[in-house]
């Protein structure tokens, strides 16, 4: 009924002193806190933590000395300062050299202009956009440089040549050396003792970059570099036209200083560092050997152990 003060909780019961009021903590709580943070800015998400990880393992890896890049398998771009100015100063073919509008001029920008005007190579001046285009987005600094595809010899043209040659001819064979200047230490110590070429897998190893001009110093200019689409079978025919193959490896029969064959053409066949001949190029080879290194040493440089093995080659040669 209208007024009966007697029904339950009809009149509210008045507690023991005064309630206390929020202070305006309820209506703070319920006003906007902005956008949501990224999970990667909250210090308690696994987000942060592979954010910082990635930060740290950037920070630890050394700069590379060098930006290159291979477009499709053809001609090979340079870009960036430091690696377009190493490239010109080792005399690296160029087949275009770009420069972008507006680039900041330095020390290195003042001398990638002048050892262009020495070699009369024509800079080329494009958008910074276009510029991006062509490289295909690698850090350019406003310079880049487009090489020339490499034109490989074939297999049978070092065969001639070394025949030709006579019995004191040398053809280096390298059997998964991916290092790019390993390779172009390779090629300069050939040119050096008179190798008739060097002959290089078409797959799964270094091929003639810029990496590698640079470290043969001018000598992939003289000499020829072929490729073969199938290594051990391009060995194998070089034995029955009558060279000899001479494998270099760390569990080799004898020493590369005491291998005495009878006098023929020859192939170093080299293998990489570490893993060292494949089985069925170390099958195809006459005779498997080795240099003596100290015991705590594992192994030799490829390029180092190839310029050995070549010079004791080149001393037995004229001893005979």
């Amino acid at each position: 009924m209208p007024g009966n003060s007697q029904r339950k909780g009809a009149v509210r019961r008045k507690g023991k002193g005064r309630t206390a009021g929020s202070g305006g903590r309820v209506r703070r709580g319920l006003e906007g806190k902005g956008p949501t943070p990224k999970a990667e800015d909250r210090v308690y998400h696994k987000a942060h933590k592979a954010k910082q990880a990635k930060a740290r393992s950037q920070a630890a890896r050394p700069e590379r000395p060098s930006v290159t890049r291979r477009r499709g398998g053809g001609a090979e771009w340079v870009a960036g300062r430091n690696p377009v100015l190493e490239a010109l100063q080792a005399e690296v073919p160029v087949k275009n050299a770009y420069v972008a509008d507006g680039a900041d001029r330095d020390d290195r920008l003042r001398d990638i202009l002048r050892i262009a005007a020495d070699r009369r190579l024509a800079l080329l001046q494009v958008t910074r956009a276009e510029l991006d285009r062509m490289t295909g987005g690698a850090v350019h600094q406003g310079v880049a440089l487009q090489l020339p595809e490499y034109h490989y010899a074939h297999p049978d043209d070092l065969l001639a040549a070394a025949l030709d040659a006579g019995d004191q001819a040398v053809v280096v064979a390298l059997d998964g050396i991916s290092d790019p200047r390993n390779l172009g230490a390779i090629v300069r110590s050939a040119a050096a003792f008179g190798a008739q070429g060097v002959l290089i897998p078409e797959r799964r190893a270094a091929g003639m970059t810029a990496a590698a001009w640079k470290s043969s110093a001018g000598a992939a200019a003289r000499l020829p570099i072929a490729r073969a689409t199938n290594l051990n079978r391009t060995l194998r025919a070089y034995a029955e036209a009558g060279m000899t193959l001479i494998g270099l490896d760390a569990g080799g029969d004898s020493e590369i200083a005491e291998v005495t064959e009878p006098p023929a053409p020859t192939v170093l066949v080299v293998g990489a560092e570490g893993a060292g001949l494949s089985r069925l190029v170390r099958e195809a080879c006459d005779v498997i050997a080795s240099i003596p290194i100290a015991g705590e040493v594992e192994s030799l440089n490829a390029g180092v152990a190839t310029g050995i093995a070549l010079y004791e080659l080149a001393r037995g040669s004229r001893s005979d």
